[in-house]
């Protein structure tokens, strides 16, 4: 199975990115790393997500422009009470597995927040979300961290956000328990893109079906130039075989409801999105990770973005009505501290 993100945005647009003359080269893990890995999931964490860092953004065509401000902020308020956005913006909010940034730091842009900490098990991605936020001339401070054991003061901070992060954490409840700790009384938690149950398998068929295809096909004759080297492809299998070890859970909507108020949470609830445009989104990325770079033009980019637009409409618009929540590809839960 090819690399792959929990939320798959099948887009190719001109983006705002950041570079440092100091980056160091991505430390590829070894057969022997991944063998490791296998025995302490949290090795797997770092080994996967330092791989992963300097090369993400450009990879999912993470940005930190309009584009993808407006994705956050839609996400962000799709959840949260009406009164509650009437509230905004937090005076601080902490992201926990930060990734790259691309969450707060884009709802710090849309003015979700004033002023933010990141937090991740990745040193790398520590590194290039504070650099990011730099970059773009914020407020932000990054501490390498586990969101088991967040290494912040009781009532600290006003909002806690996370994007694709509680399914790679061994105890989600207590990371819960965690947020809550480090929230100020009233304040809120809000974490997205966390794959359901169902919505992963029909991801995970999709995706590992469209690599076999497209890696087989590109060994006919005429084809040669569609097909990744080898070496490539082999790295992109170690790649996926550390995925697979920190990918650690699935959800139910009713799952994370039940976890976040055990945790200590009020008012909890939680909310779904795309279900046909996973179905589009998931074996468009795998293709684009299956075929050379610049193979793809212009073209095939504004079919994706647009063809997955369009489906996510029909979901918002369309699909909720008719099928069952926990159908939907993401999850999202939010929940408040009490007062």
């Amino acid at each position: 199975m090819p690399f792959s993100v929990r939320r798959p945005t099948p887009i190719r647009l001109p983006c705002m990115t950041t570079s440092s003359t100091d980056a160091v080269p991505n430390p590829h893990a070894t057969a022997e790393q991944v063998e490791a890995a296998r025995h302490d999931s949290k090795l797997a964490q770092v080994l996967y997500h330092d791989w992963e860092a300097e090369t993400y953004d450009e990879k999912w065509s993470i940005s930190y422009d309009q584009r993808c401000i407006d994705y956050a902020r839609d996400c962000f308020d799709s959840i949260l009470p009406t009164d509650a956005i009437s509230e905004l913006p937090y005076d601080r909010a902490l992201e926990l597995g930060c990734g790259t940034g691309f969450f707060l730091l884009n709802l710090i842009q849309s003015g979700v927040a004033r002023r933010g900490s990141v937090t991740d098990l990745s040193p790398g991605m520590v590194k290039v979300a504070t650099r990011n936020g730099q970059a773009l001339g914020l407020d932000i401070d990054g501490r390498v961290a586990d969101a088991e054991g967040i290494p912040y003061e009781d009532n600290t901070f006003d909002l806690v956000v996370g994007h694709a992060v509680l399914h790679h954490i061994p105890d989600v409840e207590l990371s819960l328990r965690e947020a809550i700790r480090v929230l100020r009384p009233g304040g809120r938690f809000v974490f997205a893109g966390e794959p359901t149950t169902v919505g992963d398998g029909y991801a995970r068929t999709l995706s590992t079906l469209t690599w076999r295809i497209v890696t087989n096909a590109t060994r006919l004759p005429g084809l040669g130039g569609w097909r990744r080297p080898q070496a490539e492809l082999d790295e992109s299998s170690r790649a996926a075989a550390l995925e697979a070890l920190v990918d650690l859970h699935t959800f139910a909507p009713q799952d994370l409801e039940r976890m976040a108020t055990s945790a200590g949470a009020v008012e909890v609830h939680t909310a779904t999105v795309e279900f046909t445009a996973a179905m589009l989104g998931w074996p468009l990325r795998t293709f684009e990770c299956a075929v050379p770079p610049g193979r793809l033009g212009w073209g095939w980019a504004k079919f994706a973005f647009t063809g997955w637009k369009a489906l996510s409409w029909v979901d918002a618009n369309v699909s909720r009505h008719v099928v069952p929540k926990g159908w939907f590809y993401n999850v999202m839960v939010t929940g408040v501290k009490p007062s």
